[in-house]
C-alpha cells in the first residue's frame, strides 16, 4: 500500500470515529508500548535502535490522539522491573527520556499538551528529574491533551506505597480504619486526579498487563495487537477505538437496552 492509499484508509477510519456518539470514544487511553527490542532484532539492529524507533512512534501518537477526541494518554514508559535490564540499555533509555523530553518540549507547549509523570519519581536519576520537572512546569496549562508518563512505575509498588501512606495516617490518628474505602484509597494512589483508563492497548502480541495500573484497570477495556510498538500507527489506534466503540461496558451490571447518544 502506497502513502496515498494509507492516507485514504486513515481518513476513512477517522471519519468512522467522528460519526460515533461521544460516549463511545475512549477519553483516556493507556498503552503498554511493547516490542521495541524484537522490532530491532527482526531487522538485525541493536535493541537500542528499537527504543529510538519507539520514541518516534510516541511523537506520532501524541500528535494524532487529540484528532480522535482522546483527552488523556497514559504511556507505560519505564517500569520498576526495567532496572534489571543490561546497564547499557537502561542508560540508553534514560538518555532517550531526557533528550526526547527536551527536544519535544516546545511542540508540547505549542500543541497544548500537559505532561505529567507518576511512579517512584524520586528514584530517577537527577538529570532526568530536572528535565521532567521543567517540562511539567512549562506544560502545566495544556488543555488539548494530558500526556501521562508512567516512570519507574509498577502497579504492585503503587499499591504498597499507598497502603504505607494510609497506614502512616492511621498511626498518626489522622484517619480511623473504618473510614478507609475505595474512594479514600484512590485518593492516595499515584494517579489521584486522573480518570481510570477507558481503553488499554498492548502491542507486540503479548496478552498480559505486566504490572501496569492494576487498580485503575479493573473495568478497562483491553485491546491487543501483534504490531511491535515502532510499527504502531494512527490507523491501528483508530482500529482500537472502533473496537472499543462496539463493546458494552456494564461495570458489573447488565446491558442497557437504551441506545447511547
Amino acid at each position: 500500500m502506497d502513502k496515498k492509499e494509507e492516507n485514504i484508509e486513515l481518513d476513512i477510519l477517522v471519519d468512522q470515529i467522528n460519526e460515533l456518539p461521544p460516549k463511545r470514544i475512549p477519553a483516556h487511553i493507556a498503552i503498554i508500548m511493547d516490542g521495541n527490542g524484537r522490532w530491532a532484532k527482526k531487522r538485525n539492529l541493536p535493541r537500542n535502535d528499537g527504543h529510538r524507533a519507539g520514541v518516534a512512534t510516541v511523537r506520532k501518537i501524541v500528535e494524532f490522539a487529540p484528532q480522535v477526541n482522546v483527552k488523556v494518554l497514559t504511556l507505560y514508559t519505564f517500569s520498576t522491573e526495567n532496572w534489571r535490564r543490561p546497564k547499557d540499555e537502561v542508560l540508553t533509555l534514560m538518555k532517550l527520556l531526557k533528550d526526547s523530553t527536551l527536544k519535544e518540549l516546545d511542540d508540547l507547549v505549542k500543541n497544548s499538551v500537559k505532561l505529567q509523570v507518576f511512579g517512584r519519581f524520586e528514584q530517577l536519576p537527577v538529570p532526568q528529574k530536572i528535565v521532567l520537572r521543567k517540562a511539567m512546569k512549562r506544560t502545566a496549562n495544556g488543555s488539548r491533551l494530558t500526556l501521562n508518563l508512567a516512570l519507574n512505575y509498577g502497579g504492585r509498588a503503587e499499591i504498597v506505597d499507598t497502603v504505607q501512606k494510609i497506614a502512616e495516617k492511621v498511626a498518626a490518628n489522622e484517619i480511623h480504619p473504618d473510614e478507609i474505602d475505595e474512594s479514600y484509597f484512590e485518593k492516595n494512589l499515584y494517579t489521584v486526579g486522573f480518570p481510570d483508563p477507558d481503553l488499554l492497548i498492548r502491542t507486540s502480541g503479548e496478552l498480559r498487563l505486566s504490572n501496569f495500573l492494576l487498580w485503575q484497570t479493573a473495568y478497562t477495556e483491553l485491546y491487543f495487537t501483534d504490531l511491535y510498538w515502532p510499527d504502531f500507527d494512527e490507523k491501528e489506534l483508530c482500529r482500537a477505538i472502533i473496537s472499543y466503540a462496539g463493546r458494552q461496558r456494564r461495570f458489573g451490571g447488565i446491558a442497557s437496552e437504551k441506545k447511547e447518544k
